[in-house]
């Protein structure tokens, strides 16, 4: 038996699975993270008419000159972006961790999301 080689990485058949089980709309949108190597996305999005709400990464004006790929960042961006949220008049969110591990960056941005004002 030949082996095929992976065509799906892992991180996005995990990222399905827990997209089949979520989605935003417009009363509660979803906020959804991407973590590169050097940098961290996070934005609100409702589902019901696939518009972007607000957004907020690494790569922002506000970190020129910071790394992007630490949770120190990554607590900043989901602080910024609850924000951003806040001036939307978004406080309800559902948490896509886009098949990450809850660990690490993305607890940060999640915690730093709190602590802003986002309800999750």
């Amino acid at each position: 038996m030949v082996k095929r080689p992976d065509t799906e990485g892992a991180r996005q058949r995990r990222h399905r699975r827990v997209r089949g089980k979520i989605e935003g709309s417009a009363v509660r949108p979803r906020l959804n993270v991407y973590r590169s190597l050097n940098n961290i996305y996070a934005q609100i999005i409702d589902d019901e008419t696939g518009v972007t709400l607000c957004a907020a990464s690494s790569l922002d004006k506000e970190f020129k000159g910071a790394s992007g790929g630490n949770k120190a960042a990554a607590k900043a961006v989901g602080k910024l972006v609850a924000e951003r949220a806040a001036k939307k008049g978004i406080t309800d969110v559902v948490f896509d961790r886009g098949g990450y591990l809850y660990h690490g960056r993305v607890q940060e941005l999640a915690e730093g999301a709190r602590e802003a004002g986002l309800k999750f």
